[in-house]
């Protein structure tokens, strides 16, 4: 096995990364990477057409998300993070996380007639989500599990964006 350069969390990143910009390219929409990341801000989707609709995201990638209770996705988030995306601002800013499988050598595959990523996606609006959050350094936000993320809803949260509608 050759030396690596990234870590398993820089896998992670990139991995989720490549996740919604395949998704964004299938969708008719271009990305871009603010810099610095300051603002929990790490990918940016840009779309065409009336008002040029955006969204902010902040990515994640876990390879063990918790059971759903209700419904609901239980998940770690960084107070600053947190802060960050409950903000009122004109982009709409989601929350992204990627699931990838336990076992790393799952992650990805490539055979002759396609490639793989595994698992899916999960997006959630922390816009008007302000909870006073003091002397924590994480808080766990709830996922809905129907916010799976693919090319059809991010074309819709776009149209909401162009809109208002987040």
């Amino acid at each position: 096995m050759i030396d690596t350069l990234l870590s398993g969390p820089d896998r992670k990143e990139a991995l989720s990364r490549v996740y919604v910009k395949a998704l964004a390219a299938c969708a008719g929409c271009a990305t871009s990477v603010p810099e610095p990341d300051r603002d929990s801000v790490d990918l940016r989707i840009h779309g065409g057409g009336l008002l040029r609709p955006a969204l902010d995201l902040q990515l994640k990638a876990t390879t063990n998300i918790a059971e759903p209770r209700d419904g609901l996705l239980p998940f770690r988030l960084s107070i600053k993070n947190y802060r960050d995306l409950s903000e009122d601002t004109q982009t709409p800013r989601l929350l992204v996380v990627l699931e990838l499988p336990t076992n790393e050598r799952l992650w990805m595959t490539v055979q002759s007639e396609e490639l793989v990523l595994r698992r899916r996606a999960y997006w959630l609006s922390l816009q008007w989500d302000h909870d006073e959050v003091v002397g924590q350094e994480s808080i766990t936000v709830y996922i809905p599990e129907r916010n799976v993320l693919d090319v059809e809803v991010l074309q819709d949260l776009m149209e909401r964006s162009r809109t208002g509608g987040i």
